[in-house]
């Protein structure tokens, strides 16, 4: 096995033990990136002479017995909504042509005093405006979207041009597109990882996760990323806490929720047989199946939509009323919608946010975990808009993608989307656990338990 296809874990015990050296694993990971991005394009920058100085420094220092923990050596993506000092946050748009970051975002500098190496920044939908990031191709299928808006991080660690990479949720933006090319993502609770130097979409609504190859891995980045930052004024101070999962795989006492609406509306049956199937396995693992309703289901999408693009529209204020040509067509036309929202349906939406998050609290006084899809579908081709279901209704494809992730962004509870499978096509199948806010630990050790069942994923080979 070559040092790129290792997992973040494993790659640490190699550092740890002196069998791998940052060096080998950077340069490993760069000759992926040079293989392989051409054709994918996950990399809006590549900044492979910082991270090879970088990766000599770090080797001096664990030689010299200052190993700093599992993130020492390991090389990363930055979605390029993060500020990274010195380098550009270009958000993929035009708008940001001339940017440079002066200061690290509260999690770059985390990651930094970690030992974690910057490969690169990679793309995303242009300011996380969207769910397919179209500058990006799927890493099982270049003919495929890579889903978004964290598309460039996913596919890196997707294809093993990165060991793990950072994205944003704001609707789904970490959960659709590591679902879509088969790794995990982790949108963690609302709060939990400051957002201070982080290019917003909707303040409400964003989160910073990490996106991986395993459950352990995810849990091992999110132990050095939470924390409380002043400067972010949704962060919340929470213990210090090592979220990486026990080993065993009982999950006996626990409730999983199984939503009997919702979830499995409009879902390919491919989706559903594969999910359903992974819910049985975490059955066979000790946990009890509950049937759970989905609550305020028709009050979703007005309300993920009533608070993004209002939200979205006063960041953009100034650069959309001087410089509106440089946004993509998609994005504007978003934008200048939002120009046209009543104060009144962003207050409504509001008040929905409050009464959908009453309503979840109370189902998980019945369940630990609800078990769903991530996605309706898998990867549709490049330049597809819409869905057209059996029975007739068509959905935009963005639609489809933020229908099922977009309650956890409304609701602010963690969220985990972890390979479940694969269709026909030999395209990805995601399954998404959501907990209680700050449970972290709960949907970690379940995602674990899960994959502990599988054999070994393999990387992408688009």
């Amino acid at each position: 096995m070559r040092p790129h296809e290792l997992t973040l874990t494993a790659a640490a015990d190699a550092i740890r033990e002196r069998e791998l050296s940052p060096v080998e694993l950077v340069d490993s990971v760069l000759d992926r990136v040079e293989e392989v991005d051409p054709h994918l394009g996950a990399y809006v920058t590549v900044t492979a002479e910082q991270a090879r100085r970088t990766a000599r420094e770090a080797e001096q220092e664990i030689t010299a017995g200052r190993l700093r923990g599992p993130l020492h050596g390991i090389p990363m993506g930055l979605k390029d909504l993060i500020d990274v000092a010195g380098e550009a946050t270009t958000a993929s748009s035009r708008v940001r042509a001339d940017h440079r970051a002066e200061a690290d975002s509260t999690v770059a500098a985390a990651l930094t005093a970690a030992g974690a190496i910057l490969v690169g920044k990679t793309h995303t939908h242009e300011f996380a405006y969207g769910l397919t990031t179209p500058q990006t191709s799927n890493a099982w299928d270049p003919n495929r979207v890579a889903g978004g808006s964290s598309g460039g991080s996913a596919v890196a660690v997707a294809a093993g041009a990165a060991t793990f990479a950072l994205g944003t949720d704001t609707g789904g933006s970490i959960r659709v597109p590591a679902a879509l090319n088969g790794v995990v993502g982790l949108k963690p609770t609302y709060g939990l990882i400051p957002r201070h130097g982080v290019t917003s979409l909707s303040w409400s609504l964003d989160h910073v996760g990490p996106i991986t190859r395993t459950v352990e891995d995810a849990a091992v980045v999110l132990t050095a990323l939470a924390g409380h930052d002043p400067r972010d004024p949704a962060s919340r101070a929470v213990p210090a806490t090592n979220y990486r999962p026990d080993a065993g795989p009982d999950l006996k006492g626990l409730r999983i929720g199984v939503p009997r609406n919702y979830y499995f509306d409009h879902v390919t049956p491919e989706i559903e047989t594969t999910v359903r199937r992974a819910i049985s396995e975490l059955e066979s693992l000790g946990a009890h199946l509950v049937e759970v309703e989905i609550p305020m289901t028709r009050y979703i999408q007005a309300t993920q939509w009533g608070l993004m693009v209002p939200e979205a529209t006063a960041f953009h204020e100034k650069t959309l009323r001087t410089i509106p040509e440089l946004y993509q067509p998609d994005v504007r036309i978003l934008l200048e919608a939002g120009e046209l929202m009543p104060a009144g349906d962003y207050l409504r939406a509001q008040r929905a946010r409050t009464l959908m998050q009453q309503a979840w609290a109370r189902i998980f006084e019945e369940v630990d975990v609800i078990a769903a899809p991530t996605v309706p579908l898998t990867a549709v081709q490049a330049g597809d808009d819409a869905i057209t279901w059996p029975d007739g209704t068509i959905e935009g494809v963005s639609d489809a993608y933020v229908r099922l992730s977009a309650p956890a962004n409304i609701t602010g509870i963690p969220a985990l989307s972890i390979p479940v499978g694969h269709d026909t096509e030999g395209m990805p199948i995601g399954m998404q656990l959501l907990s209680r806010p700050f449970e972290e630990p709960t949907v970690l050790r379940v995602g674990h338990a899960y994959e502990q069942t599988q054999l070994v994923r393999p990387l992408a080979m688009a």
